[in-house]
């Protein structure tokens, strides 16, 4: 490889060599297509799961009858969420 002596070589270098592993990636793998974004997840869909990630995590530092309850509700309650939101777009 040649010496690359100012940042403009080194720059067209990497994306040179990017474009490279892409189109080789391309024709030798068959690349994931990433899927849409949901367009009815929004603010309250975050605090469901926020509300849903801090009880599991007060269930896993004490695993007793009313944490466990406490988080099959909470994932209730999210699944219900979800699903309402989801066919209502």
């Amino acid at each position: 490889m040649k010496n690359l002596n100012n940042i403009e070589d080194v720059n067209r270098a990497w994306v040179n060599i990017k474009e490279n592993v892409r189109v080789s990636a391309k024709q030798s793998l068959v690349l994931y297509e990433l899927k849409q974004h949901k367009p009815w997840f929004d603010e309250a869909c975050l605090r469901f799961l926020d509300h849903r990630k801090q009880a599991e995590m007060k269930w896993l530092q004490d695993p007793n009858k009313s944490n466990l309850d406490n988080l099959n509700d909470v994932r209730l309650e999210n699944s219900r969420h979800f699903r309402n939101k989801s066919k209502n777009i």
